[in-house]
């Protein structure tokens, strides 16, 4: 699922619909760093990106804070764009234009489906239809969310398999972009926002599953029970959340991640005398971190996060490679703690795993299969925890 339909605003706008975000140190061209947006979940070859909306990666330096100063980084004020928009349809037979504004205020002009190299120092960008990285063992996780324990299956189905979305990869040398005294740790943001001259948030994604595994359930919610908050969520800046709604997304976060914490029948997080979850904080501090010093490694999600709640070094390149088990990654945080035993819901890698070459991404499935509705996960039933 990764950011797959995560909130009902979306739904009837697919194009807006962010799936996932990943960044990675490129493991081809050292010292360049790769960002890629996937929105469009369940698209097919001839799907468009919306003329509407921008979309957009936003990068901050961060720096690690200091024990006990707040939720795990000190985030800079410097930020650093990567703004993408499209035409409405290919003219003439030609594929979708596409349009992207680096930091520097340089515009590249391309073609969906085409791999371009900019002037900038070897920038390469790329947009269109693509074969979904994405991977989920969603029948094991649903049993597990429903019976309230550990249901996966030592092998399983691939939920995702054989579906497309749009892709925007950017291949850069982000050192040479940033300000002096900036980085080597970066947060990144991946958007969705209405162009024009009054421009709204539609949809912000960085860690996966944050809003459909750990905001959707409402059951356990002592405060807003009735309440759907994603869409409230999506419309954030998620580097500085507003105070409006803070306290109903920590009430949220505070309950679920309580929930999935005891799958296995033991605490690995009690909660502290305010009934707060020792990852409340610290996951709606909502970006990825990547160490852009350090080279590209698969399996480091979340690396960096686990190194930071556990006060030692890190040790990789964090951020997200595309072939990261994500679903493993964080079920083994949330229910076993920071270095607790891997939990695996049974499904390894992607229809085809991404490769090492720019854009990654495969070339879409032309004929993929319809998913099997609804694809959102429900809502825990009542007895789940009893």
């Amino acid at each position: 699922m990764g950011d797959h339909f995560s909130s009902p605003r979306v739904f009837g706008d697919p194009a807006a619909d962010i799936a996932d975000v990943f960044v990675f140190p490129s493991p081809d061209r050292p010292g360049h760093v790769v960002l890629v947006l996937t929105v469009f979940p369940s698209a097919t070859v001839t799907s468009l990106f919306s003329d509407a909306i921008t979309y957009r990666f936003r990068i901050r330096p961060v720096t690690v804070a200091a024990p006990g100063a707040g939720p795990g980084y000190d985030v800079s004020e410097d930020e650093y764009t990567f703004d993408f928009t499209f035409a409405g349809e290919g003219v003439g037979g030609l594929a979708q234009a596409g349009r992207c504004v680096t930091p520097g205020g340089e515009e590249v002009v391309f073609r969906a489906g085409e791999q371009l190299t900019a002037k900038s120092p070897g920038l390469r960008v790329f947009a269109g239809a693509r074969l979904d990285p994405f991977f989920i063992a969603l029948t094991g996780v649903r049993e597990t969310r429903q019976l309230g324990r550990l249901s996966f299956k030592p092998v399983d189905a691939n939920a995702n398999d054989g579906q497309n979305i749009l892709a925007i990869v950017v291949d850069a040398d982000l050192a040479a972009m940033l300000g002096p005294g900036d980085g080597p740790l970066l947060a990144v943001v991946g958007e969705t926002v209405t162009s024009g001259g009054h421009p709204v948030r539609l949809e912000h994604t960085a860690r996966a599953e944050l809003k459909n595994f750990i905001m959707s359930d409402k059951q356990f919610d002592p405060v807003n029970r009735d309440i759907e908050i994603r869409d409230l969520y999506n419309s954030e800046d998620p580097f500085r959340l507003a105070p409006y709604y803070l306290d109903a997304y920590r009430a949220r976060l505070n309950a679920n991640l309580a929930f999935y914490d005891g799958l296995d029948g033991k605490t690995d997080w009690p909660l502290n005398d305010r009934g707060e979850h020792p990852l409340t904080g610290f996951l709606l501090a909502d970006f990825l971190v990547v160490d852009i010093s350090k080279p590209f490694a698969e399996g480091s999600y979340l690396e960096i996060d686990r190194a930071v709640l556990a006060g030692r070094p890190h040790v990789t390149c964090g951020g997200r490679p595309l072939n990261d088990d994500i679903v493993d990654l964080l079920f083994t945080l949330m229910v076993g703690g920071v270095d607790g035993p891997r939990i695996s819901d049974g499904v390894d890698q992607a229809t085809q795993p991404a490769t090492r070459a720019f854009p990654y991404l495969h070339s879409p499935n032309p004929a993929p299969p319809p998913l099997t509705p609804p694809f959102e996960l429900p809502q825990v039933p009542d007895h789940a925890a009893s």
